[in-house]
């Protein structure tokens, strides 16, 4: 069992996490992002439109890039979030404009690998031209080494230095002072008890936050000219209700899934059967709503004011024959050419996600006049279904559910545990 837990990486990974979720970037930028892990689990915080990652090892970055594409469930469920992922390699000592103004940058455990000269580097590259509204940096505390067993020296060989908590905060006061920032010190890894007041964190973090905020101008990089010294290596933007295409597409879908949906129902309530449809409505706030609601509504456009209004019934069309009620009592011949409407304005009064995407009644119809696989009534005001009942098998009825759940953030969507390796002392504890 390690010395933390949860482990140490995973800590200071959920303090970037727990400050997107307080402060809601949109403009997120990993110096270092090495194996793209913590990348990896700030795409499914929506709220960030530009997710960048920036390391020096474009190789190590190559390998694990692709984890970053767009999953099936980001295709199905669409939100209107917009998120683009772009990484690229180069140095953190050098500037490039393309990362410029960034809402949050992060550098995890990243300056003890560089020398104090390229420290220096750092801080007037990320500090004085890029100029984010706010940066943390993590970095071990030496202070604390002696309680980690079997350690020799730094807790990595590639470590140029390992800053005590004076040492820290002596070049957090220096980057404050020059490039106009406030900072808060803190750190995750806590001391034995009893300690923790005398040695601190075991990785101790700045958080700093630009003095003046989203109006303050750059007033130290008298450069005018853009650099662009880093090298793309992947880009990615995730599929989005604001792409029109990817919005009718989800439409249609909710539309036929509901509209089904409806017509079973009708059809039970008219033959006097309750099958399996009555009980899913029941389970689905929204569905059973849209149920009852449609068994009230009207069946033409002119009297579509509100979910409230009476309706005597959903009505089937035969083809070429105009409308008309459908009753237990025609022959199975009959019934087999008969198509069910369900009005467009009980589609969307009823159903939220279909108004949500549509807008209005008349939207919604404009939407669905050219969608191969919905049929419209005549005067475009209803969804014209066959009558007869097309059963789903359970294969089936899962994948078309999948179709329609509600898309977005949610704090059941999780990452898989992340593979990124521990320092060397972790090893032996």
């Amino acid at each position: 069992m390690g010395l933390f837990t949860p482990a140490l990486h995973r800590q200071r990974h959920q303090f970037v996490i727990d400050f997107v979720k307080r402060k809601k970037p949109k403009k997120v930028l990993d110096l270092g992002c090495c194996e793209c892990v913590l990348l990896k689990q700030l795409k499914f915080h929506r709220e960030i439109e530009l997710l960048v990652g920036l390391d020096i090892d474009g190789v190590q970055v190559k390998k694990k890039m692709h984890g970053l594409a767009p999953i099936s469930t980001d295709y199905l469920q669409p939100s209107y979030d917009q998120l683009r992922i772009e990484l690229y390699q180069g140095s953190v000592t050098e500037k490039d404009a393309r990362l410029r103004g960034f809402d949050l940058v992060t550098s995890i455990e990243l300056i003890e690998h560089l020398t104090l000269a390229d420290v220096e580097l750092f801080s007037e590259v990320v500090f004085g031209y890029l100029t984010p509204e706010a940066v943390i940096v993590s970095t071990p505390n030496s202070d604390f080494n002696p309680f980690l067993p079997g350690l020799v020296g730094f807790r990595h060989s590639d470590h140029k230095f390992e800053w005590t908590r004076a040492e820290f905060k002596s070049w957090a006061m220096k980057v404050c002072l020059q490039y106009g920032y406030e900072v808060e010190l803190t750190g995750v890894g806590q001391a034995p008890p009893g300690q923790q007041e005398r040695v601190g964190f075991c990785s101790q973090i700045g958080v700093f936050h630009r003095l003046g905020g989203k109006e303050r101008y750059n007033m130290f990089d008298e450069d005018a000219e853009d650099v662009f010294s880093y090298t793309l290596l992947y880009s990615i933007i995730y599929p989005s209700l604001h792409d029109n295409n990817i919005l009718r597409r989800v439409l249609m879908c909710e539309v036929v899934y509901w509209a089904e949906k409806l017509k079973r129902r009708w059809i039970a309530e008219e033959t006097g059967e309750r099958d399996d449809t009555y009980d899913l409505c029941q389970a689905e706030g929204e569905g059973g709503e849209c149920f009852r609601a449609s068994e009230r509504h009207v069946d033409t456009e002119e009297t579509q004011t509100a979910c409230g209004a009476e309706m005597k019934t959903l009505v089937d069309q035969e083809e070429g024959d105009g409308e008309l009620f459908w009753t237990p009592s025609q022959p199975d011949s009959d019934k087999w050419r008969r198509r069910v409407s369900v009005p467009l304005a009980v589609l969307w009064c009823c159903c939220p996600k279909v108004s949500l995407l549509s807008g209005s009644v008349s939207n919604l119809r404009l939407l669905l006049m050219d969608e191969p696989r919905v049929k419209l009534s005549q005067d475009g005001s209803a969804v014209l279904l066959n009558h007869q009942e097309q059963d789903l098998d359970d294969d089936d009825e899962e994948e078309h559910r999948a179709d329609f759940e509600d898309s977005g953030y949610a704090e059941a969507r999780q990452c898989p545990p992340s593979a990124e390796p521990a320092e060397d002392w972790e090893a032996n504890v």
